[in-house]
Parts: C-alpha cells; sequence; structure tokens
C-alpha cells in the first residue's frame, strides 16, 4: 500500500506520525526480542559476571590469606633473627669470659713460674753466695794466719790453734761491720 501511495504522488500520511502496522510490527520484534534476551542472554550474563566476582573475590581472598601468611613468615624470621642475635651475643660474652679466663690463668702460671724462678735464682745465689763466703773465710783464715805468723814471728801451723784463731779474727770482722 505504502508503493501504490508512493507512486500515486500525493499520500495523506503525516511523516511525523507513524503507521499503526509498523508500530505492532515494531512491538511484536521489540518483545520477542526483550524475551529473548531476559530468558537466554541475561542468565549467561549473570552466570558470566557472578563467575568473575567469584573468581575476584576468591582472588583477593586468596591474596589475602597469602599476605597475612607471609606476615605470620615475616614476624616468626624476625623472631628467630632476634634468638639468633641474642644467642650470637651470648656466645660472644661467653667467649670474652673464657678468654678472660684463660689470660687471668695463664698470667697466674706466668707469676708462679716467675716467682719459682726467682725464688731458684735466690737459693742458687744464697747457696753460691754461702760457698763463696766458705771459700773466703778459708783464703782469709789462711791469709790471716800466715800474716800473723810473719807478724808475729811465730808458726800456726797447728791446725786447732789455727782454725780457732781464724774464727776469731772473723768473728772480730764481723762484729766490727755490724756497728
Amino acid at each position: 500500500m505504502f508503493f501504490l501511495a508512493a507512486e500515486g504522488g500525493e499520500s495523506g500520511h503525516n511523516p511525523i506520525i507513524p503507521i499503526g502496522e509498523e508500530i505492532v510490527v515494531g512491538t511484536i520484534a521489540f518483545a520477542v526480542l526483550c524475551f529473548v534476551l531476559i530468558k537466554f542472554v541475561f542468565p549467561r550474563m549473570e552466570q558470566t559476571f557472578q563467575a568473575r566476582v567469584d573468581a575476584i573475590e576468591g582472588g583477593i581472598k586468596r591474596a589475602e590469606a597469602a599476605q597475612a601468611e607471609a606476615n605470620q613468615l615475616l614476624e616468626q624470621y624476625r623472631a628467630q633473627l632476634a634468638e639468633a642475635r641474642t644467642d650470637a651475643a651470648k656466645i660472644r660474652d661467653d667467649a670474652r669470659a673464657d678468654a678472660e679466663g684463660i689470660r687471668q690463668d695463664i698470667l697466674a702460671k706466668a707469676r708462679e713460674e716467675s716467682d719459682r724462678v726467682i725464688q731458684a735464682g735466690k737459693d742458687a745465689l744464697a747457696a753460691e753466695r754461702a760457698t763463696i763466703v766458705r771459700e773466703l773465710r778459708a783464703e782469709v783464715g789462711t791469709i790471716a794466719v800466715d800474716l800473723a805468723s810473719k807478724i808475729v814471728g811465730e808458726s800456726l801451723a797447728d791446725e786447732a790453734r789455727r782454725k780457732g784463731t781464724v774464727d776469731r779474727f772473723l768473728s772480730g770482722l764481723e762484729s766490727t761491720g755490724a756497728r
């Protein structure tokens, strides 16, 4: 009809107002389209969106769980590190204490050895002195007897007399030296 009216020239139809048949066909097509979208497409889209939401939320939950686990492990590592530092400080302090103890032992042994060497030296010196004094007494006694023999002119050959004279002479020298 529309074609016939268009060929005939003028039609009485207003272009602003749609044709009734087109409105009916358009409404039916729109209703079918809405039915197909609501019945088939929207539920699929909703399932897809829900799956994505679940995946994202699950990913976020997994990430939060992983973050919590990582924080827990970090705290454990920090605690272990602090414990290791404490142990290292204790070991270092123990080593210092042991070193100081060893040092004191070595110093004590060195003092003992030094005292022993000094005492041995003093003992050897006293023994050497006693030997020298004995030898000097004998030497001085012999010289004194010879000198006294020459001065007195008398022979002091008798050993007992000689020894008594020497002892008296040395005692006199010692008493003179003591004053």
